[in-house]
């Protein structure tokens, strides 16, 4: 690399951090004029509301929840065109729902106390008009920021509220007639039930509080961090992908936007280091959808299941230290193995921001460091949140070329307002998903065909729980795909014996992999059309990427340690054990065992040994022992070496 290539390529960071949105689905407005003064003032006065009645002048929960969803559509409706094709300029159409969702929203303001008793019980015609409006407007937002997937689930679940009633089996219900069942639907049950609630309170909170980290240098900071800590490793650039992924996604809420983000940057360095444009934006999609479960925000997840739970948010962000930090080991893992089958070398040191300088600015690292204290120490997510945002406002007037006037906290109260509109839509639309679950029962059923299955095999009831979680996040960003799976999934493991918190782990786990997994990798689409590449082979890719870390729920299930439960020591060596599992794993999945290729035998060997080490038991350890042994005498003295292999084998 050039010093003049250097250059750019850092300078680029900042470009990064000054793009307000990630466009992935190529239909955001270039706003100017007077309609962009009127989008600011929008934002702007939308982040400062939501701020005020967290902290100070608490509202009625529907009220300030319908406010919040009027906020997210009125700008969702001027920043996002109705399709790639439509003109800039915002239409007819969109002024008319932009009015609409004010009337819906008034008319729930107006009538509250009537609408608390007739909702979802006895409505009105009027009620059950106002209710079909809303709901229209919330898929139509959903649609613009997110694509169909999420609106066609929903409508599937809609058709089934109607057609259960002529559906054989655990799928039948009795039926319900359409006004009582839209204003179920639009009330406290559905749409503004948990997942907007959480939207509302703590998805937007740290959102703002990502502006903040971005405005102020540290979010420029952490992409430093990563890069003079491992840039100069081999591969440095994929792992540098792996950290400040990480770093960035637990912020951003949605993996599918944090691979756009972030890999602008890492996938053009890991190509110019050697790697394959597809195994570059493959890495950087895994890594991004590690962000979401990386703490303390797991990128807005964890307060979802916090609600639904009703566990303290310090202990599930306690509970999944062990199981984040391996999965990026097991990231880190498959792109070290890649590295040094190819010779990779890292970026020089001289190329890299230098380490001294990097220490001198860890002081950038307060408002995360203080987030994490306020948490632990039993400060509510609120307070928390917010003392980290003014922590950010603060470390900011230390750097003068990052110092936070009056013009950057507009800036970031609008990039931050910007950034949510898609999990507000999101969280809105799963809402109704687990409204029909609710109404109809369903989540019931399957949590007794669970039990069926568990009755004959644990295991693989829990496989099948996986495969169902998985298949309902597909294509939607992970707080959505966490709030369906925790409605028809969880209820049905904690049937089974499962304990609460890691029956909600597990599918929480598997909603985020559903952005790496085919043929719906959302992250990995999103990844390839930075890089390029094919959006299918590529997700193929990232699921190989990611094959190691599909194991650890089931570590978690079978090792509660993993989650912090028990002594000291037998925490730390089911941490061992398992890190030990992951590497196994990936070294079956990448060929390389002990500097060398590894041939099928060894492969399988190890495969069987990685399997033994997801109980933390003295018997299983000492079995995935002797598997391990056996691989190396095997590899040593029995197996022929082969020639390295070629790019195109290792990719495919």
């Amino acid at each position: 690399m050039r010093k003049d290539e250097k250059v750019s390529v850092f300078a680029g960071k900042q470009a990064m951090e000054s793009e307000p949105i990630s466009d992935t689905a190529g239909n955001v407005r270039k706003l100017s004029g007077a309609v962009r003064v009127i989008f600011i003032v929008i934002a702007a006065a939308g982040a400062l509301f939501h701020l005020f009645v967290l902290n100070f002048y608490p509202v009625d929960p529907w009220i300030f929840r319908s406010i919040h969803l009027a906020f997210g559509a009125v700008l969702g409706l001027m920043l996002f065109k109705a399709g790639k094709k439509s003109v800039n300029k915002i239409s007819i159409i969109d002024w008319a729902f932009i009015l609409a969702i004010i009337f819906v929203t008034a008319y729930i303001c107006i009538h509250l106390s009537a609408l608390l008793f007739r909702f979802g019980v006895m409505p009105t015609r009027m009620d059950a008009i106002v209710a079909l409006l809303g709901l229209l407007i919330v898929f139509e937002i959903t649609r613009r920021t997110s694509g169909w997937t999420l609106p066609v689930l929903a409508g599937i679940f809609i058709a089934y509220a109607f057609l259960g009633q002529y559906l054989p089996g655990i799928l039948h219900h009795r039926g319900y007639p359409w006004e009582r069942f839209v204003t179920y639907i639009f009330g406290l049950d559905g749409v503004f039930g948990v997942t907007l609630d959480v939207s509302s309170k703590y998805i937007l909170l740290f959102i703002i509080f990502g502006a903040f980290l971005q405005m102020s240098g540290v979010g420029r900071y952490f992409i430093d961090f990563s890069f003079s800590l491992a840039g100069g490793m081999r591969g440095g650039p994929a792992k540098v992908s792996v950290i400040s992924s990480g770093l960035m996604g637990m912020m951003n809420g949605t993996s599918a936007g944090n691979a756009v983000a972030t890999g602008s940057l890492t996938i053009p360095l890991m190509r110019r280091v050697g790697y394959a444009g597809r195994f570059a934006a493959a890495t950087e999609a895994t890594a991004s959808a590690g962000g979401q479960i990386m703490i303390p925000i797991m990128g807005a997840g964890a307060f979802i299941m916090a609600e639904i739970t009703g566990i303290n948010y310090s202990e599930i962000i306690i509970a999944a230290a062990i199981p984040a930090i391996l999965y990026f080991l097991s990231v880190f893992f498959m792109v070290d193995f890649q590295a040094i089958k190819n010779g990779m070398k890292g970026i020089p040191r001289k190329e890299l921001p230098p380490l001294k300088g990097v220490f001198k600015q860890s002081y950038l690292f307060v408002p995360v460091i203080l987030l994490i204290g306020s948490l632990l120490s039993g400060y509510s997510v609120i307070r928390s949140g917010t003392v980290a945002i003014l922590a950010c406002l603060v470390i900011s007037w230390i750097t003068p070329e990052n110092k936070m006037g009056p013009k950057k906290i507009i800036e970031a109260l609008v990039l931050g307002m910007k950034n949510t509109i898609q999990l507000l839509a999101v969280c809105a639309t799963a809402g109704v998903i687990v409204g029909v679950i609710a109404l109809t029962g369903v989540g019931q059923r399957f949590s007794s065909m669970l039990l069926g299955i568990a009755d004959t095999n644990v295991l693989l009831a829990l496989v099948f729980a996986m495969l169902i979680s998985i298949i309902l996040g597909m294509g939607m960003p992970t707080t959505a795909a966490y709030a369906v799976a925790a409605s028809v999934v969880a209820p049905g493991l904690i049937t089974i014996g499962i304990p609460l918190l890691t029956a909600h782990m597990f599918v929480f786990y598997f909603a985020v992999m559903s952005a790496i997994t085919p043929p719906v990798a959302l992250a990995a689409y999103a990844a390839a059309g930075v890089a390029g590449t094919d959006p299918f082979k590529t997700g193929i890719t990232a699921f190989k990427l990611g094959i190691a870390a599909f194991i650890v729920p089931f570590m978690v299930y079978y090792s509660p340690e993993l989650m912090m439960e028990g002594a000291g020591f037998s925490i730390a060596w089911a941490f061992v054990t398992a890190s030990a599992g992951i590497y196994l794993l990936a070294a079956s999945v990448q060929g390389w065992f002990v500097k060398k290729t590894a041939g099928a035998v060894v492969r399988l060997l190890l495969v069987a040994a990685a399997l033994c080490l997801i109980n933390a038991s003295l018997l299983m350890d000492t079995i995935a022992l002797g598997f391990i042994v056996s691989a190396v005498i095997y590899q040593q003295f029995f197996q022929k070496d082969k020639a390295k292999l070629s790019e195109k084998e290792i990719v495919a």
